[in-house]
């Protein structure tokens, strides 16, 4: 581990950050050649990465520690972070068509919102609305957004950036399209399930004094009742999505990243 500004980052994700800032370089240099030999108005168009994996993997916190590290070399670029839950229907909408089971599954999601937004990024629009959601209502919030104005780098992340969906019928439009360098975040699913019960104990005994959250109701609970809920909702529904819909877009990624006891980076595999 490094500690950078007060934060621990594993030392292997600076390969990582290194290789990013050649991309983004080369990406704004193609941008301003190709406008300058077209003779054509410059426009800002962000770079994307974009990172995915299965719940719990860390996709939050890689955007967050990445966030950091770029900010702090590219000095002059607004750099901000778009988490998909946000795209997420709200629990009213989930639970009048019976899918509040499959949250997080592809059917539980905005999709046309969603790729309407990454179009408006990669079409230059100076300023974006994203819905905020929060893991600890457990649902989007109500009139609340999140505003960006003018990023010049996007990191995305979220169970379903590289997807292969239908917007309809006629047309297809994948999200994987509108990114420039996706990261697939791997690991064992025995640790996966792991650091999911061990989030879900910590929403737990977060909330016993918050009465708003959705995690209060299991907070008198011992601790072993918790676990079990916990492995049921892993067993019952996220694994099946990490199966499903999720470890399938694992090859499509820019690059894999696998993760071994206590989210230690312990492989890195570059798509050639």
């Amino acid at each position: 581990m490094i500690n950078v500004f007060g934060v621990k980052i594993d030392k292997n994700l600076f390969p990582l950050f290194k290789l990013l800032i050649l991309y983004i370089n080369s990406f704004f240099l193609k941008q301003n050649i190709s406008y300058t030999l077209l003779g054509i108005k410059k426009q800002k168009i962000p770079y994307v990465i974009g990172i995915t994996g299965s719940v719990s993997a860390g996709k939050t916190t890689t955007a967050k520690l990445l966030q950091l590290l770029l900010t702090n070399y590219f000095r002059c670029y607004k750099i901000n972070i778009i988490a998909t839950d946000g795209f997420l229907y709200p629990n009213k909408t989930l639970i009048k068509y019976g899918i509040m089971a499959k949250k997080g599954f592809p059917q539980s999601y905005n999709l046309k919102n969603l790729l309407q937004l990454l179009y408006d990024i990669k079409s230059g629009v100076d300023t974006l609305c994203i819905p905020i959601y929060s893991h600890i209502l457990y649902d989007i919030i109500p009139d609340k957004q999140q505003i960006i104005k003018n990023p010049d780098i996007l990191i995305i992340e979220g169970l379903n950036i590289l997807q292969n969906n239908l917007l309809n019928v006629c047309k297809q439009i994948h999200t994987s399209g509108f990114i420039d360098f996706s990261i697939y975040i791997d690991a064992h699913e025995n640790l996966l399930k792991l650091w999911y019960v061990d989030r879900f104990l910590k929403f737990c005994r977060q909330s016993i004094y918050n009465s708003s959250s959705y995690f209060h109701r299991y907070s008198k609970l011992e601790t072993t009742e918790l676990i079990n809920i916990a492995q049921y909702i892993w067993n019952t529904i996220n694994m099946v999505n990490l199966y499903n819909n999720i470890l399938p877009t694992k090859n499509m990624a820019s690059l894999i990243i696998t993760k071994g006891i206590n989210h230690t980076i312990i492989n890195m595999q570059l798509k050639k």
